[in-house]
């Protein structure tokens, strides 16, 4: 017999004890039961945020793959050696050559005939862009295709034929034979500065640009109609798009005294307009928008190696979105008709080697007379002692000198490499009293020094604090008659020794400024 507690229970089943305490009718223990669904808003929200998530990363994707795939590349040089590294495009300071081509194979075959079209063509524009480290100053500055320059030997990359160096040639050909890379080059060797990306854009460019960004306000001081390229205004402020766009840019005659001269002001109103036109509508701060934009540029576009990345052109683009308007500067690059021929152009000196030696300085162009402090080891010093041990020349007094300026026998070797140096010192040196001044071309060297031969020891130092050369670089030299100046690649701007200073008159307007473009009067309409 079995005590009443042990009797054998049923598989699957519950004692009377246990439903009877517990008032439950289970089919199996409670640690065995299955966990409660989640809630249906829950259920809901995560699906949706996982469509979401799917969804944005098919999206981006995407638009990657779909920009990456726009784009076009080409070499940054040409086979110039660079001496500095790689920029960080979000970080540094940038320097962009804007190159307009006027190729016109492809979609600008309307625009030319076949030969136009054949090789990597000439530049139509070039803009050299400078963004500030701090993104508070960007500078666009102008080029006319019509300058004549010293193209530096170029290597084709398609080809590998090499291209001697081309002397006192228009510097819209510069890309003709070796490509854009020889452009860059080009422009490198005329400013000494190191170019850090290139942008080359084609007519079709301007035309989905001005569509892509509604239209785009320019004033013209009277009607305007252009045969040649097309652009036909009336007076007073129009918005421009597609082929009027490009028309307003393209016209060699529309404006000024009918120079390219006259195109670089009514492209810089142009562009001053855009930016302004793209800060108010907050179109980079706009994803939509910046991408609508990106993609019409992209496919119009060639850029470097460097620059061949929707991340490296849209960190870019977000850097100007916050830009002063009044800090936005359009510069032309200091011209005159050239000597060798009246329909082309040559660089006025020295307003153009400050201007160059200004960018290098990375100096605010918006502030005309701003410098550069020269480093204490150029400032001048008190008189020492010549290096070779010569007794050293009299300090320079504020009393007038022992001598009469005008009688002593000063001249300037211009050993800079710089085009008229030469010429600027010597008229700094006679508007200093030193009326016999004189100049002349010497083997180029690093160090400027002034020499001076027997019984000039108390004339060299007042040419040396003239010109602001330490007292330090003064030096005897028996073969010398008189004082001699020998202008090293040190002394290149200025005719203060170790001062970069910003020329007068370089910046033409800024993107705050609206301006009317002057019509050439031949071609006023009524």
């Amino acid at each position: 017999m079995r005590r009443r507690d042990a009797r054998v229970q049923e598989p699957g089943t519950l004692g009377a004890h246990g439903a009877a305490r517990h008032g439950e009718a289970r089919s199996t223990p409670r640690h065995m039961n299955a966990p409660k669904g989640l809630p249906l808003w829950l259920k809901i929200t995560s699906v949706s945020v996982s469509v979401l998530l799917v969804a944005g990363i098919a999206f981006a994707a995407y638009w990657v793959i779909r920009l990456q795939s726009n784009i076009s590349k080409a070499p940054l040089t040409a086979g110039a050696t660079r001496t500095e590294a790689a920029a960080n495009d979000a970080t540094d300071r940038l320097q962009i050559l804007i190159l307009g081509s006027d190729t016109r194979d492809g979609k600008n075959s309307q625009y030319g005939s076949a030969q136009d079209s054949a090789g990597y063509g000439q530049s139509d524009v070039m803009m050299l862009l400078d963004i500030s480290a701090d993104n508070k100053r960007v500078s666009l500055t102008s080029f006319p295709r019509d300058l004549l320059v010293n193209v530096p030997k170029c290597t084709d990359p398609k080809t590998n034929t090499v291209y001697e160096a081309h002397n006192n040639v228009m510097i819209n050909s510069a890309m003709a034979e070796a490509g854009i890379g020889c452009a860059v080059d080009t422009v490198n060797k005329l400013t000494g500065l190191e170019i850090d990306h290139f942008m080359m854009a084609d007519f079709n460019a301007v035309k989905e640009l001005s569509k892509a960004v509604g239209g785009v306000d320019v004033c013209v001081s009277d009607a305007v109609f252009d045969p040649d390229s097309g652009l036909r205004l009336p007076k007073g402020t129009s918005k421009v798009e597609g082929e009027q766009a490009l028309a307003f840019l393209r016209t060699r005659h529309g404006f000024g005294d009918g120079s390219d001269l006259g195109r670089i002001q009514a492209q810089q109103g142009f562009l001053s307009s855009l930016t302004r036109k793209v800060k108010a509508d907050g179109t980079l701060s706009n994803p939509q928008s910046l991408l609508s934009i990106a993609d019409v540029v992209t496919k119009n576009l060639t850029v470097d190696d460097g620059l061949a990345s929707v991340q490296s052109l849209l960190t870019i683009g977000t850097r100007l979105k916050d830009i002063d308007l009044s800090k936005v500067a359009f510069v032309s690059v200091p011209t005159q008709p050239a000597a060798v021929d009246i329909n082309r152009l040559e660089l006025v000196q020295p307003q153009a080697t400050q201007l160059f030696s200004a960018m290098r300085a990375n100096l605010d162009l918006t502030n005309p007379g701003a410098t550069a402090a020269p480093s204490p080891s150029a400032s001048p010093a008190p008189t020492t002692a010549p290096s070779s041990g010569a007794a050293a020349p009299a300090p320079s007094s504020p009393a007038a000198p022992a001598y009469n300026k005008a009688l002593q026998a000063v001249t300037v070797a211009d050993g800079s490499g710089v085009a008229s140096r030469g010429q600027e010192l010597t008229a700094a040196l006679i508007g200093g009293g030193f009326t016999k001044a004189g100049h002349f071309l010497a083997a180029s060297a690093s160090k400027t020094v002034v020499y001076y031969g027997t019984g000039y020891a108390d004339v060299a130092p007042d040419v040396a604090n003239l010109l602001g050369i330490p007292a330090a670089q003064i030096e005897p030299s028996p073969g010398i008659v008189g004082v001699q100046v020998y202008v090293g690649t040190d002394f290149t701007t200025g005719t203060k020794f170790g001062m970069v200073s910003v020329p007068a008159d370089v910046v033409k307007q800024t993107a705050g400024d609206v301006k009317c473009q002057t019509v050439n009067p031949y071609l006023i309409t009524q």
